[in-house]
């Protein structure tokens, strides 16, 4: 498979002619004195992993690929593929870059002494996304990444993937043409929106905008939780954001009728507050004389990042697509070779590593494994492995090598005492919190009773005083 060596350049804006030219409004925008925020590289750049011959002991313990060895033989074998060197986990959750672990230890920290640690969504990668959003500034980021909290709590996320049922999908799809397609050529997932063809008034009789927008988060879940984990393992290195394409070949004012304002702007609302960092880099094709008055004003609610990472491109844009994405991954219509026939059309195919059921298999068998290794929602689960470890060590050791055997039972034990370790420094910051609090309502207690006493001494006193005179 082809693996270009990215460059960490910025990705202009170019013109409507698609012939690669920088426009003058962005050089004025994009670097003038009052962008305060910095164009990071990337968000993978932190985690491509190593050569062999550049790979290095890390940090991170490694029962990854050896946690599973109680599995199928199939999936085993399969994980063996990745290379000893690269064990699923390494692969999955990457490896992290020293200075942004210090970091997000301490806005860890932060997050735990103010009570805003929760069980879910506090690992490696979504903090980072939001410390990165905010240029590393630890209260503004602590700001959004509590309002991302609130807003999963009330808007119910976490219910959404398993109660919609958006049986009105095809037919949406029908007026709204959009679909992730295959990955590009380092490994990313590929999303398509062909915004010419979105018919708005058929759109809301299909479903409503309330509907929709639990859609897109459903799909935005599912980019987080299955597209980018598979893309990883077929990658072989950590995928964490998306390259997209918008066609926008015929769009104009008027196919921004209110509805439509009211819906792109609910989905840019959470896609930017809530699913931060998640985007590599869009291309804006076809773009006409109609378009290119939208864009200027669409781009005032864009900050300087994302407009880093946009390319605006005419009728001229196969070779810019081309550069990263293989043409078999390209639907026809885009100037690529790919029909999806047999699933009525490229966007409705939902091509890519995620549809591989091997793959998705292994995404499964991983479960207890990240279960360790997340601080909040590991407890009991090192027993109950434990225990399913003691009931297959048999069958799984009979696989084994003496080598592989000693190298398996020196890895449960760090692995069982990695987790021992973390459920009781759990345990001790917890119990401390709570000492804390108590002290503090023992403090108030005390504080409304010296008050109280106080009064009424000074009522005795001045009753005593009365009786004298």
């Amino acid at each position: 498979m082809f693996r270009p060596k990215e460059t960490y350049r910025d990705i202009i804006i170019s013109r409507g002619s698609g012939e690669g030219e920088e426009t003058s409004d962005l050089k004025s925008s994009q670097f003038t004195k009052g962008r305060e925020k910095s164009i990071h590289p990337p968000i993978e750049s932190h985690w491509i992993l190593l050569s062999p011959e550049e790979n290095k002991p890390s940090s991170l313990p490694k029962p990854g690929i050896k946690s599973m060895l109680n599995y199928p033989l199939r999936i085993r074998d399969s994980l063996k593929k990745l290379g000893k060197s690269k064990s699923l986990r390494v692969v999955l959750e990457g490896v992290h870059d020293p200075k942004d672990e210090k970091l997000i230890d301490s806005f860890r920290e932060l997050l735990f002494v103010e009570g805003h640690l929760t069980g879910k969504h506090n690992d490696y990668h979504t903090l980072l996304r939001f410390l990165r959003m905010r240029d590393f500034d630890f209260s503004k980021a602590k700001d959004t990444y509590v309002n991302y909290l609130k807003w999963r709590e009330e808007y119910g996320v976490d219910a959404i993937p398993k109660e919609l049922k958006f049986e009105e999908h095809a037919e949406v799809k029908k007026c709204y043409p959009h679909g992730y397609h295959g990955v590009d050529r380092y490994g990313r997932p590929i999303y398509i929106e062909r915004i010419g063809m979105v018919d708005i008034n058929s759109l809301v009789q299909a479903t409503t905008i309330e509907r929709f927008v639990k859609y897109h988060v459903s799909e935005q879940e599912k980019t987080l939780n299955l597209r980018f984990p598979a893309c990883s393992i077929t990658a072989k290195r950590h995928i964490a954001s998306t390259t997209s394409i918008l066609d926008v070949k015929g769009v104009g004012m008027s196919n921004f009728s209110k509805p439509a304002r009211c819906l792109f702007m609910d989905i840019l609302k959470i896609d930017s507050n809530y699913y931060p960092e998640t985007l590599n880099r869009l291309f804006i094709v076809n773009a006409g004389n109609g378009f290119r008055m939208l864009w200027k004003a669409l781009r005032a609610f864009l900050d300087a990042r994302t407009l880093a990472k946009i390319h605006v491109l005419g009728c001229n844009y196969l070779s810019n697509l081309l550069e990263v994405i293989d043409q078999s991954n390209l639907p026809s219509f885009l100037g690529g070779n790919c029909t999806c026939s047999d699933y009525g059309g490229c966007l409705f195919s939902d091509k890519g590593p995620w549809q591989n059921p091997e793959v998705v298999e292994m995404l499964q068998s991983t479960s207890i494994t990240e279960e360790i290794y997340n601080t909040e929602s590991n407890r009991g689960v090192a027993s109950e492995e434990a225990m399913g470890t003691g009931q297959n060590e048999d069958s799984g050791d009979a696989c084994l090598t003496r080598e592989e055997h000693r190298e398996h039972e020196d890895t449960k034990v760090a692995g069982k005492t990695e987790a021992q370790n973390i459920q009781a420094l759990e345990r001790a910051l917890v119990d401390t919190n709570k000492e804390i609090q108590a002290l503090k309502t023992a403090l108030d207690s005390t504080k409304a009773v010296s008050l109280e006493m106080f009064v009424v001494y000074c009522c005795q006193f001045r009753s005593h005083q009365v009786l004298f005179i």
